[in-house]
């Protein structure tokens, strides 16, 4: 699989929920009445703001939570979006008898969402946060489902979820009991659309992106009267970039300050990346940064050579040692690493991530996530998972040198996707008609240029948003970051993060705003259930702890 294409899937695309509860309880949730339609905006123009309500309990770690639900979509458009101009587009359309984006009158997207809010709490007492996926072009329904909404999907742990009915239950982690949540769909995905001349360049791309999301929440805000909430951005994969870019924006652009950022299975800096990085000969970093998660894996698997520690958490730490220090240093040597260190450093190597001393020697000690895939329980003809090694699945070609496929991606999908669209329509009244997309087809269209604050134009090298969110905390220095991860994610290994975030250029003061939390999970932290209770109970300290409600 080419870099570009494993690129575009760093979204929380998939993710598994441990199966842990009841399938076919009855929902705590009121739907819409039945027939119900959505209420519209009558803006002129293709797309209008629409809105469905309804009302539903959640018990989370023993609370009992009343919330009102809101499912709709606001429209957003590009920057180069001018008002006066759409105005005189809009009449010449009218006279033509033509209507909107499609008649030529400039692109625009409808953004969906699906909003909760506790009832009979003030929003200024309340925080509110913007939840979202990545991919980039992904839909939201990973951490709806899987991880804060009021509802989960329940799905095996390491294996294959056996297919329909589903069970979908009262999510007793939700986020509800620290936080109103907003999930929100990407421009093209899930229930968001795009419409106009030149739509894909418009809105797919790293900045286009940003900025959608940026005018999204601003109209948020407006809509629902909470300008003077605590604000949160919680981001997952190709949503921790997406949160850089529009912190950094709201910040220094629009004056809007948020409380916190969190980081779920974080990417900033695209060189760190271990799909590809072959392309890139003389970098060698994504394969230091990626060596702490090949060891888990191996350690998970049974296939560390020599005798297997007791402990995880000891033994990364050994490897992350290695990878800063004997590895790392092997790896600049080059061409002139003596033979015999050479030797010692593939022997070290194969000891923490389990593959053989020859194979280490044939690939140059260098070992992209593809082949690490393939190759870790390829003497069992079975292919590692790329988002949660904790999964395996059957070759689909034996001879290939990197994974064909990802088996995790393979497990969870169908659930995820089958029961939102039934909760989306049965309990939120919004989807009749309509096609649910869970990912949008960015592919070709999308741009990874990228305008680092302060720089006059993009830079053509790997998407590096580092600058973005150290912009963020200098502006706004009572800023704080959460980032968490799972250990055996190999779309975005842990240590990457945490190397990034200890590499960005802020004063050395501002690295206390940073907290880290880790978890024996994949991509999808939230995949196994002891992992989603400890994701949710960081996150709701962390929001509780940097509110300053009371303060």
């Amino acid at each position: 699989m080419t870099f570009v294409k494993k690129a575009l899937l760093f979204a929380a695309s998939l993710s598994l929920l441990s199966a842990a509860a009841v399938a076919g309880a009855e929902p705590a949730v009121k739907p819409a009445p039945e027939g119900a339609k959505p209420q519209t905006d009558k803006t002129p123009g293709l797309f209008t703001p629409e809105s469905v309500a309804s009302e539903g309990s959640v018990t989370v770690e023993g609370a009992r939570i009343d919330y009102k639900a809101v499912a709709g979509t606001l429209i957003v458009h590009p920057r180069s979006w001018d008002d006066a101009a759409r105005d005189t587009a809009k009449t010449d359309d009218k006279e033509k008898g033509d209507k909107g984006p499609e008649a030529g009158g400039g692109p625009e997207a409808s953004m969906f969402y699906v909003a909760y809010f506790k009832k009979g709490v003030p929003a200024t007492s309340r925080p509110v946060t913007f939840i979202y996926n990545g991919g980039p072009g992904s839909s939201t329904v990973w951490l709806h489902m899987g991880a804060f909404g009021p509802r989960r999907v329940v799905t095996k742990d390491g294996d294959h979820t056996p297919a329909a009915p589903y069970g979908v239950v009262d999510n007793a982690y939700s986020l509800l009991d620290a936080s109103d949540l907003v999930f929100i769909d990407a421009p093209g995905a899930g229930f968001s659309r795009i419409a106009g001349k030149d739509k894909e360049k418009a809105f797919w791309g790293v900045d286009q992106d940003a900025h959608a999301f940026e005018q999204f929440i601003l109209s948020f805000l407006g809509q629902y009267g909470r300008w003077n909430s605590p604000k949160y951005l919680f981001g997952e994969s190709y949503g921790t970039p997406r949160s850089a870019v529009v912190v950094s924006a709201l910040e220094t652009e629009h004056s809007v300050d948020f409380n916190g950022v969190i980081l779920l299975s974080q990417i900033l800096n695209f060189g760190l990346s271990v799909d590809g990085p072959q392309a890139n000969p003389g970098s060698d970093q994504a394969y230091i940064t990626a060596l702490p998660t090949y060891a888990a894996s191996a350690w998970y698997h049974h296939k560390v050579s020599g005798e297997r520690p007791d402990s995880l958490e000891a033994f990364l730490k050994d490897a992350e040692v290695f990878a800063i220090g004997d590895y790392a240093s092997a790896l600049q040597a080059g061409a002139e690493l003596d033979p015999a260190r050479r030797q010692a450093v593939a022997a070290k190597l194969s000891h923490f991530i389990g593959l053989p001393v020859p194979y280490l020697l044939k690939a140059d000690l260098r070992i992209t996530g593809g082949m690490f895939e393939k190759m870790l329980r390829d003497d069992e003809g079975l292919t590692t998972g790329r988002l949660d090694t904790r999964f395996a699945g059957p070759d689909i070609d034996p001879l290939s040198k990197e994974a064909d496929y990802d088996p995790q991606s393979a497990a969870l999908s169908s659930a995820y996707v089958s029961a939102f669209n039934d909760y989306a329509r049965s309990q939120l009244g919004y989807g009749a008609g309509k096609a649910f997309k869970p990912f949008a087809n960015v592919g070709r269209f999308w741009s990874f240029q990228h305008v680092q604050p302060g720089a006059p134009e993009g830079f053509p090298g790997p998407l590096n948003v580092m600058p973005d969110l150290a912009v963020a905390l200098k502006f706004n220095p009572q800023l704080k970051v959460l980032v968490t991860g799972g250990y055996y994610d190999l779309a975005t290994p842990f240590y990457e993060g945490w190397y990034e975030m200890h590499h960005l250029p802020i004063p050395a003061k501002l690295q206390a705003n940073i907290d880290y939390r880790y978890y024996p999970s994949g991509h999808m932290v939230y995949a196994n259930e002891a992992s989603l209770k400890a994701l949710h109970d960081d996150t709701a300290a962390f929001i509780r702890r940097t509110s300053n409600i009371g303060k």
